[in-house]
């Protein structure tokens, strides 16, 4: 197989990526799906609803949030979001005297994708717990909910990230080699072939002095 190589500008699309989520960024031919809104920064992409809370609801969905945010419900979360594993932050906010909710994301891969992942974990439940609490949700697993989300849904007038070429996949496959790096580093094993003459001219490549400088920064 020949190597990948990427062209200066391009979004990293490695091919180790594919096997690592649900389907946002899988290999081969996905179905066609309708255009939805939202803005775009290289692979990231910005989802951001506003609906309207319920009479009465705001102190409930605030105990909900609350709830959502800690203990075994966060950890199931959170183990969610790595099967995911496109999603890059997320923001619940009451706001306009408790009258009016926002959510608002960033993501990889397709909108569509995006909203189904959701509803296959638990992720989905949240979701059908939070927006219980807007005018009109019909709930995450109806065939409205997404006719729902489109209309509800604000395109940012500008959106733009630190790192618009890097997939949550490659963000946590990039901290994956850091770790393991770090770990051989500290080997004496290691310290032991940089000493060793024998190893001098490939410790005295600019490539090999460049990851060293890297570890040490």
């Amino acid at each position: 197989m020949a190597p990948h190589v990427r062209a200066l500008g391009d979004p990293r699309t490695d091919p180790w990526q594919e096997n690592h989520t649900m389907t946002a960024t899988t290999g081969g031919a996905q179905p066609a799906q309708p255009k939805r809104p939202g803005t775009t920064d290289g692979v990231i992409s910005e989802f951001t609803i506003f609906a309207e809370i319920k009479p009465g609801h705001a102190d409930a969905l605030r105990k909900d949030l609350a709830t959502l945010s800690g203990g075994k419900d966060d950890e199931r979360a959170r183990a969610a979001l790595h099967e995911i594993g496109t999603l890059h932050e997320g923001r619940h906010v009451i706001f306009d005297n408790d009258t009016r909710f926002m959510f608002c994301s960033s993501f990889d891969g397709s909108w569509d994708t995006y909203i189904d992942d959701f509803a296959k974990t638990v992720m989905g439940d949240r979701f059908a717990t939070i927006f219980a609490h807007c005018e009109g949700f019909p709930g995450i697993h109806d065939p409205g909910a997404k006719d729902w989300f489109v209309a509800h849904q604000e395109p940012a007038g500008l959106f733009i990230t630190s790192s618009p070429d890097l997939t949550m996949q490659q963000i946590w496959k990039d901290h994956r080699v850091d770790e393991a790096f770090e770990e051989v580093l500290d080997t004496s094993e290691f310290r032991a072939m940089l000493d060793n003459p024998a190893n001098a001219a490939l410790v005295g490549t600019p490539a090999f002095q460049k990851l060293l400088e890297e570890a040490s920064a």
